[in-house]
């Protein structure tokens, strides 16, 4: 069901861009750049701040660039046809060979 979801949000981010003519700017590399400049954004609102203090002045805005920073991701994976639930499901398992409970607490 979550591949479902993900694919049909997939789709609704590729429906929005194409309905405006962006698709010919949203080439691999300025994509990926998008996620960069995201996060980024993303990032400034917790300058100078606790993480409390970020969270408390700025969630709506956190959410906003989370959101911005998933449809530039879920783009590029469409425009390079990778399955990022496999994708994620893979780095999950290099990742506990590589990080293993007994060695990482």
């Amino acid at each position: 069901m979550e591949v479902f979801i993900l694919k049909q949000l997939i789709g609704n981010i590729v429906e929005f861009r194409d309905e405006r003519g962006w698709k010919p700017y949203h080439n691999e590399k300025d994509l990926a750049i998008s996620i960069s400049l995201e996060a980024n954004e993303l990032l400034e609102n917790f300058q100078w701040k606790s993480s409390e203090e970020a969270i408390q002045s700025s969630a709506q805005n956190i959410k906003e660039e989370m959101a911005d920073i998933l449809i530039y991701l879920l783009q590029l994976a469409d425009k390079m046809e990778v399955d990022l639930e496999e994708e994620v499901h893979k780095k999950m398992e290099k990742n506990a060979l590589k990080y293993p409970v007994n060695i990482s607490k």
